[in-house]
């Protein structure tokens, strides 16, 4: 079945940045418009941005000139460039596909605290 690893979360300060990767196999990475999801505690899991297998890209209103979501399709992989940081963001993120999301992966934490 399908299968993504997410990696490169971490703590930053605010107004920081970090890059999150989303390794993914058994799947034709490049014919799916992809997203990335955020969850934080006590919260329903958000779209924050998405890609189309075609490159063009939408946001989330609170993300927005602030997070970048870009593709490697020979790698298969999906990155989310995020700049200006704020402890709003902090949450679990996870990739998948846009439409019908299943097999989560474990995601990467994000931790954005002083």
């Amino acid at each position: 079945q399908v299968q993504f690893v997410e990696s490169g979360g971490g703590l930053v300060q605010p107004g920081g940045s970090l890059r999150v990767s989303c390794e993914a196999s058994r799947i034709v990475f490049s014919h799916y418009d992809m997203a990335w999801y955020r969850q934080a505690p006590g919260n329903e899991r958000e779209r924050v941005a998405r890609i189309s297998s075609s490159g063009n890209t939408q946001y989330l209103d609170s993300v927005k000139d602030r997070f970048t979501i870009s593709r490697d399709n020979i790698r298969k992989t999906l990155y989310l460039q995020m700049n200006n940081l704020r402890p709003e963001d902090t949450a679990v993120y996870y990739c998948n596909t846009l439409a019908n999301p299943a097999h989560w992966g474990q995601g990467t934490q994000v931790t954005v605290s002083s």
